[in-house]
């Protein structure tokens, strides 16, 4: 990007959803336009959004209007189709760039990147039969994790294995949809942690402080700041983050998930290529949010501070949790950040609140 977007240019965002609606707030904020593509009507992001354009991401007309409207264009989940951004490439800047969407979307090619750029993971294999499966578990010691390479989040496409017995392999690759699979060594890991980092067009790179996570039933609920990790272990994630952001010649805010090993060591879980759950806290603790980082980013303004001003836990509000509100509010150092969600489904996040304490 030769010179940052003006205020009042538009930034596109590719999906409605409550990250979605975030970045359209941080973006508010900087001066900044919005126009959302979602194909669902009554997307979050809709609800701030200076233009809101309902329409399927393969759209080719509605991807038209919005390269139209547009000065450059992000994405706010890495389902998103590659081609959808690599057809808007062509007229406008996408950032983070298509490549790095397409690295992510795949949790094989994910995970052989990651390899690739020195960074470690848990072993894994790639598995279209029941044989492979077999195989694989037998060299995993009958332990491991059985994932859809494509989509699947918040612990769906996931089947875990603690035994190779024929019988708990027979059927299993058919269950999980007939699509690519890979199958990962379960690892013995003392905690989960992430890290959220960005990158600038010009190369510079800004981290956050590690969190710890906690998650039920696969989906994340809480992250607390700062992680219970030794300096080295932080230092390792941060290297590990910038490294990946460096190899992809990425330019926005990044997710990293690690397992925390007993001797302090790290392993890459998963990366995703945009603003995070686990970076919500940032909106409370620190004076430059994610989602506000994000927008720099994109936008060609300097990368902000990452350092916080508190200590802090924030959870997420999933499903009736959202009913908490009127008591979570009644806490005088909370900050609570509902997502405009009209209908509670189990599972459904509709929000998150944030717990600061002086450091």
């Amino acid at each position: 990007m030769d010179k940052p977007l003006s205020p009042g240019a538009t930034i596109g965002i590719l999906g409605g959803g409550q990250l979605g609606r975030m970045l359209a707030m941080a973006a508010a904020r900087l001066g900044y336009r919005v126009a959302i593509l979602d194909p669902a009507a009554d997307s979050p992001a809709a609800q701030l959004a200076d233009t809101f354009i309902n329409a399927a991401y393969d759209d080719a007309a509605a991807l038209g209007r919005l390269a139209d409207l547009c000065d450059v264009v992000t994405y706010e989940f890495e389902n998103v189709p590659v081609a959808t951004a690599r057809l808007l490439a062509e007229r406008r800047l996408v950032f983070p760039p298509p490549e790095a969407l397409e690295t992510a979307q795949d949790r094989l090619t994910e995970k052989i990147f990651l390899n690739a750029a020195g960074i470690s993971t848990a072993a894994f294999l790639s598995v279209d039969s029941e044989d492979d499966l077999a195989r694989g578990l037998r060299s995993f010691s009958g332990n491991g994790v059985l994932k859809t390479r494509r989509m699947g989040y918040d612990g769906k496409g996931q089947r875990v294995f603690r035994s190779a017995a024929p019988a708990d392999i027979a059927g299993a690759v058919a269950a999980m949809g007939g699509v690519p699979l890979i199958l990962e060594a379960l690892v013995p890991f003392t905690k989960e942690v992430s890290v959220i980092a960005a990158r600038g067009s010009d190369g510079a790179v800004a981290v956050y402080d590690p969190v710890e996570n906690e998650h039920r039933n696969g989906i994340l609920h809480r992250s607390s700041v700062p992680a219970a990790i030794t300096p080295q272990t932080a230092q390792a994630v941060r290297e590990a983050a910038s490294g990946i952001l460096n190899a992809l010649s990425y330019v926005g805010v990044i997710g990293v998930e690690f397992f925390v090993l007993g001797d302090g060591g790290v392993l890459v879980n998963e990366i995703a290529p945009r603003v995070h759950n686990s970076g919500h806290w940032t909106e409370a603790a620190c004076a430059i949010s994610q989602f506000e980082q994000h927008v720099r980013a994109v936008a060609g303004l300097p990368l902000g501070a990452t350092g916080r001003h508190s200590d802090c836990v924030m959870e997420n509000l999933i499903g009736d949790d959202v009913l908490r509100a009127p008591d979570l509010l009644r806490e005088p150092d909370l900050v609570l950040h509902l997502y405009g969600k009209p209908d509670i489904r189990p599972g459904r996040k509709m929000g998150h609140f944030t717990r600061i304490t002086s450091r």
